[in-house]
């Protein structure tokens, strides 16, 4: 086989999804349609290019390097045939991005005004992602950051497109003087009884995935407080010992927190990039994503208790 544009698509989708499945959904594919592509792909590099585990796969040394200068193919093909403007004729363009409470905003949001000088965003906060999908329906915005779940993902219509940025497991935040704070990883089960923090229905499907995984777990919740708010103000209710909540992995905990993995990763949470096709040009779509992407990995990157559990998942045997 040749290799084609396709192929690279799959590519930077199964390593942006880290499951083939999911890759398959984002792509509008079947899974096994996908899984029989990146058989050949790897085939043709002649080595796997993702190691399988339990929750996904997750790209070797090789494939990143392999996915990195496919990033930069797609990026080239897609600017292919536009024009720049002439000097002292450029016209500054905003474009209107709707965004949930996603940590990879303001670094997405830093990085494309450094990489498109020419183009403005105009940011505003929404935070279900039900509202998000209406308003690129409506061509009230041009793009967004969205969040959904897996088995529930996001839906649209053909006028929108989306790619996922990442799927991350979903943590816990507990007092630095609870009785589970010492365990490097803590069974949902082993929280019955505690009052929760739950922010609101998302129209995505939280809390809906919370209350079944704890059904799964043999509980229901006993006190769940709403709550939508500062983090920091979240965190400090949490020290002081008034419950505990379900965060995002990359979360900074203030000193008299500590933020646990959930054994088996019973929660997952997918950011998204969507965008309507007649309002993005291809290379501002693709420098977006590659935006939002970069700027998970530096969150990534400072957050040590992700850090462990990527290790614990990805080299300790699939075990979470």
């Amino acid at each position: 086989m040749e290799l084609e544009l396709r192929h690279l698509r799959v590519l930077c989708a199964i390593a942006d999804a880290g499951s083939v499945g999911r890759a398959a959904a984002d792509l509008g594919y079947s899974q096994p349609a996908v899984s029989g592509q990146l058989g050949r792909i790897e085939r043709y590099f002649g080595e796997p290019l993702f190691e399988r585990g339990a929750t996904g796969v997750r790209p070797t040394p090789y494939c990143v390097e392999v996915v990195a200068q496919s990033r930069d193919v797609l990026t080239r093909a897609a600017a292919i045939g536009c024009r720049p403007a002439a000097e002292g004729a450029r016209v500054r363009r905003t474009v209107r991005v709707a965004a949930t409470n996603s940590p990879v905003l303001s670094g997405m949001v830093s990085r494309v005004r450094a990489r498109l000088p020419d183009v403005a965003l105009s940011v505003s906060s929404v935070y279900a992602s039900s509202r998000i999908v209406e308003l690129l329906e409506d061509g009230a915005v041009d793009a967004a950051v969205a969040a959904d779940y897996p088995g529930r993902e996001l839906t649209h219509s053909d006028a929108v497109t989306h790619r996922g940025i990442v799927t991350e497991p979903t943590f816990v935040a507990l007092p630095s003087r609870h009785r589970l704070a010492h365990r490097p990883q803590i069974e949902l089960a082993e929280l019955v009884g505690e009052s929760w923090f739950l922010t609101p229905d998302d129209g995505a499907g939280w809390p809906g995935v919370f209350h079944t995984a704890c059904a799964a777990a043999g509980f229901a919740p006993v006190a769940v407080h709403e709550f939508l708010g500062d983090q920091q103000q979240l965190q400090g209710m949490i020290a002081e010992g008034l419950g505990v909540s379900v965060v995002q992995a990359t979360l900074r905990p203030i000193p008299e927190v500590v933020i646990r993995p959930l054994a088996g990763t019973p929660l997952w949470c997918r950011y998204v990039l969507a965008w309507r096709r007649d309002a993005l040009a291809g290379e501002v779509a693709e420098t977006l994503f590659q935006c939002a992407t970069a700027a998970y990995r530096e969150l990534a990157g400072r957050s040590p208790h992700l850090r462990d559990w990527v290790t614990r998942t990805w080299r300790g045997g699939g075990g979470a």
